[in-house]
């Protein structure tokens, strides 16, 4: 469907919903309804593919710790203690209330047994290399104590203990949710009775899968949805702002959103081109017109209120003549002064979501007003993550995933990371190298010491923001639409749906 298409039917929708009134909510009391635009194909974090699988497993399946604090700092979940034998060794003691969903108690042969399951070599779960890197094993010492030894000091330990426990009979999971039925069209959740912490306040959680935008949104505004988070656009907020039976709540996110430079390309490996660039963009325009203002610019990787955020470092605010003065030292000067002739061409590749399209085209625009020729190309969004890995492209944009640990900056900058045959997930995928950036990222993955780990991770967001590989546009707010009756729904800045355990219907 065109945008126009999305647009018209959207007003007509809302037309519709004038002339029957104010629609009373229509889901059941005791059932909590969310709408989310992609199916999930299960709840088993060990097998999670997509970014709403991993969300239903947070919610069926409790970790050791949890990363869903403001700060992103982890805190304790399934453990009760966490101790450094020594630091390639750690001791982890379960907490005494943790229980499966069938009521047996989680021990240390299931922590086991959930990391041994990725950690064997016939494993095929997508973890299976992460954690193959980061740990030798894991084994019981006693019924609640399980030993981790790493191979080699691990700064990330306790994030990555962020992942849900299985039980060794039967798959459970300790979270707060059991799943009661999953098919193509939705997923029902009921409420663990054997959960250790506070039981959710409604019993039952439906998710309800549905790709048309449009139709999300009228299916909240007419009462048949009770939330929708992060899966509307945003610039279509604000029209149903004064619907009197729908509220907006918003907060910081800690997802990036981004455009991705090849610094292979003969054209962008010169940085004063890249810097050109960033130069370029007014963001701050972008995010009031697109955004209605719900977004963060983006120094980096990290948000403002991260642990380790780092302010002080170069900000590329828009700035046209220095912009031009840039390309002019780097060999692209301006062939014909104000004519229209521009300085080089350069292809940016986005997906085919509509809104997405639109943001491209306006960033190509402003990159216009310093002699660069942008065109814009859309694709079906495998085809264009393919060519993205593959290094098939000069501009692109994509949001990251929630990025917990500024170790992220080893996943993304450190030239080990660079797609290749041996490694075509790496995600270094703007193929940059910088040998200090290198030697700062393995050592902040490796430093335990919270305030030299700040240290080093500054040294690392200053010199990638003067390198400018991305160029960090925002930080888009989680922004979450629900029924007036639906109460207490908490909003994590990574976007998990956990929030769900203290939301209530006003009855």
């Amino acid at each position: 469907m065109t945008p126009l298409r999305n647009a018209i039917t959207v007003i007509a929708g809302f037309a519709v919903l004038a002339a029957i009134g104010c629609a009373r909510r229509r889901t059941p009391d005791d059932t909590l309804v969310l709408v989310i635009e992609t199916s999930m194909a299960g709840a088993d974090p060990r097998y999670a593919v997509s970014n709403y699988d991993s969300k239903l497993s947070k919610l069926v399946y409790a970790g050791l710790t949890a990363v869903d604090t403001p700060s992103l700092e982890p805190r304790l979940e399934l453990a009760a203690k966490i101790t450094a034998v020594e630091p390639r060794t750690w001791d982890v003691e379960l907490r005494p209330d943790a229980k499966f969903s069938d009521g047996t108690p989680v021990t240390a042969g299931d922590v086991a047994y959930t990391y041994g399951s990725m950690l064997d070599a016939s494993s095929d779960s997508l973890f299976h290399k992460g954690f193959a890197e980061r740990f030798t094993g894991v084994e019981p010492i006693s019924e609640r104590v399980v030993r981790f030894h790493l191979k080699e000091p691990l700064a990330t330990f306790l994030t990555d203990l962020d992942f849900g426990i299985v039980s060794r009979v039967g798959g459970k999971g300790a979270g707060p949710y059991v799943v009661r039925e999953l098919s193509t069209s939705h997923v029902v959740l009921d409420v663990n009775p054997s959960y250790f912490g506070a039981k959710p306040k409604v019993p039952h959680v439906e998710i309800k899968f549905v790709r048309d935008a449009s139709a999300r949104l009228l299916m909240l505004v007419g009462g048949s949805a009770d939330l929708i988070q992060n899966s509307v656009r945003l610039d279509l907020i604000d029209d149903v702002r004064d619907r009197p039976r729908v509220q907006i709540a918003s907060a910081p996110s800690v997802l990036l959103t981004y455009m991705l430079l090849n610094n292979a390309d003969p054209l962008l490996r010169d940085v004063r081109v890249r810097q050109a660039i960033a130069l370029a963009i007014d963001r701050p325009a972008i995010i009031d017109a697109k955004f209605g203002g719900r977004a963060v610019l983006a120094t980096g990787l990290l948000p403002p209120g991260h642990w380790a955020y780092a302010a002080d470092v170069p900000h590329w605010n828009r700035d046209v003549a220095r912009a031009k003065r840039l390309l002019d030292e780097a060999g692209l000067r301006d062939p014909d002064g104000d004519g229209p002739a521009p300085r080089a061409h350069l292809v940016y590749k986005t997906s085919s979501d509509a809104f997405r399209v639109t943001i491209a085209r306006v960033i190509a625009a402003q990159l216009a007003d310093i002699g660069l020729d942008v065109e814009v190309r859309s694709f079906e969004f495998a085809t264009f993550f393919a060519d993205v890995k593959k290094g098939s492209y000069q501009l692109a944009s994509m949001q990251t995933g929630e990025i917990s640990e500024p170790d992220y900056y080893y996943m993304y900058f450190h030239s080990s990371r660079i797609p290749d045959a041996k490694n075509p997930d790496g995600g270094n995928r703007w193929r940059y190298v910088n040998a200090d950036v290198d030697r700062l990222t393995e050592a902040g993955r490796h430093e335990l010491d919270r305030d030299k780990r700040r240290a080093i991770y500054g040294e690392v967001q200053r010199q990638v923001a003067t390198d400018v590989p991305i160029v960090p546009l925002w930080h888009e707010d989680n922004v979450v639409l629900s029924n007036v009756d639906v109460q207490g729904y908490a909003i994590t800045p990574n976007a998990r749906l956990i929030g769900l355990r203290q939301a209530w219907k006003r009855l």
